[in-house]
């Protein structure tokens, strides 16, 4: 230990060093339940690239694992530190570099959240459109590091499509360049693609090229009430077969639609079974909305009320992004599963996770990107009844298992991190994780960066 401080004090202000041993535990996790964290040994919080790589030729030089963190709004306990670790928070790096509205084009540090970037751009004219519901919050450095999603990404994609190109620290404290600022480029293997989504496990991004889209009209929300959530499912794949592009497409059941209303009083109608939320920012969104709200209306809905206005309309996406912090009251813990399935296969996913929640006597809340197929199924249980966490661990892995069977995945935009690393060789096989673990080796040889993360 003496060894670590006095190497990484001889490259870092005194003020980039957290020691003190009440401090560095709350780095010790992200939001994440029954994930194990350990106790990090230092906290260093850099500002500069150069400060990163020192901290990474220390730790190499040493032997010293190394936990990259963003904001630790993340749900899979890929942020969580390990016993003895460095842990590097890259919150400090919080810089944006440069706008261009000509390239269509931010460089930006790390450490800037994606809320502060999304308001930045838009005095530009311009839009970064990948917006997870933690976005007043989350970082930047994390977005990339889980390919992050959200709440518009039906009709403008992840965080994966919007990464251009990344300055990154490798594990031996080497900087790597990856990708462009260009709009076109295929020279070599697409190395940017493989950081995104890596969960700090290859390397720590320092700065990333980020694409820009013109900022889009105003949209307007409709809210269509349903007797089941099938219904709401097949109404979710009628409006996407019959060629409707909603800049957003979510749905609330039952369960979360109270909890919501118990959280901020929002007056969301209890008496339905789930509760879709569509949108339109189309030169006409109204039009839109009125063709989407016949088409609900033939699909099953009971009543389909369109947004008078701008205003109303942020009232009902408020209640969608508090979807996740209501479950989370309604128990004294919950476990947020992130399982995306075809969309042809999203009614059965609903129909199975009610089942689930009634075979293991638990409350499960379903909401969901629904134009995506990717559904947050919230186990709520109380974590000092033994019985009932066994249960409530129980009943997750079955919904994992569900999503696979109906040809899905185990995390569309979480993370494998610690929660879901024993599923990860289900969905991968095992030629895609014997590949997986080359990689990780020809990047990080001696296992440092983020260790016990996905494999």
């Amino acid at each position: 230990m003496d060894s670590l401080l006095e190497q990484l004090r001889a490259g870092l202000p005194a003020e980039a060093l957290i020691t003190d041993a009440d401090i560095t535990a709350s780095y010790a996790h992200d939001m994440a339940s029954f994930c194990d964290a350990g106790a990090p040994a230092v906290v260093v919080l850099p500002r500069t690239v150069e400060e990163v790589q020192h901290v990474m030729r220390t730790a190499t030089a040493l032997r010293v694992p190394v936990v990259p963190q963003g904001a630790r709004t993340g749900l899979s306990g890929g942020a969580n530190a390990t016993d003895g670790c460095i842990v590097l928070s890259l919150v400090k790096m919080d810089r944006i570099l440069e706008i261009s509205p000509v390239d269509r084009i931010a460089v930006v540090e790390p450490g800037v959240v994606n809320a502060t970037l999304s308001r930045a751009v838009g005095e530009h004219g311009l839009y970064y459109p990948p917006d997870p519901s933690s976005w007043e919050m989350c970082t930047i450095g994390g977005n990339i590091g889980t390919a992050a999603g959200g709440l518009c990404c039906v009709k403008y994609g992840v965080t994966a499509e919007y990464v251009l190109g990344l300055e990154v620290v490798l594990a031996d404290g080497r900087l790597l360049s990856t990708g462009r600022r260009t709009a076109k480029g295929v020279a070599g293997y697409d190395l940017t693609r493989l950081f995104v989504g890596s969960e700090g496990s290859l390397g720590i991004v320092v700065q990333a090229v980020l694409a820009l889209r013109p900022q889009p009209p105003q949209q307007l929300v409709l809210a269509a009430e349903f007797p089941s959530a099938s219904a709401a499912c097949d109404a979710v794949c009628g409006i996407m077969e019959q060629g409707h592009t909603p800049s957003l497409l979510e749905l609330m059941d039952r369960t979360t639609v109270r909890a919501v209303n118990a959280m901020a009083a929002m007056g969301l109608p209890e008496s339905t079974e789930a509760l879709l939320l569509c949108a339109f920012d189309t030169p006409d969104p109204a039009a839109d909305l009125a063709a989407v709200g016949e088409l609900c209306v033939a699909m099953g809905a009971t009543e389909v009320v369109p947004a008078d206005d701008v205003a109303e309309s942020e009232l009902l996406l408020q209640a969608r992004r508090l979807s996740l912090p209501a479950m989370e009251r309604v128990k004294s813990a919950t476990m947020i599963d992130d399982v995306c399935v075809p969309r042809s296969k999203l009614g059965a996913m609903l129909e199975g996770t009610a089942a689930i929640a009634e075979k293991f006597d638990l409350t499960i809340g379903v909401c969901a990107h629904a134009g995506d197929g990717n559904t947050h199924p919230v186990v709520c249980f109380d974590h000092t009844d033994a019985d009932e966490s066994r249960r409530a661990r129980a009943s997750f892995d079955a919904i994992m298992a569900l999503g696979l069977e109906l040809g899905g995945t185990i995390t569309g935009e979480h993370g494998v991190g610690v929660l879901k690393k024993e599923w990860l060789d289900r969905e991968l096989g095992p030629v895609g994780l014997e590949l997986q673990r080359a990689i990780k080796a020809a990047f990080d040889p001696l296992g440092l960066l983020n260790p016990g993360k996905l494999f």
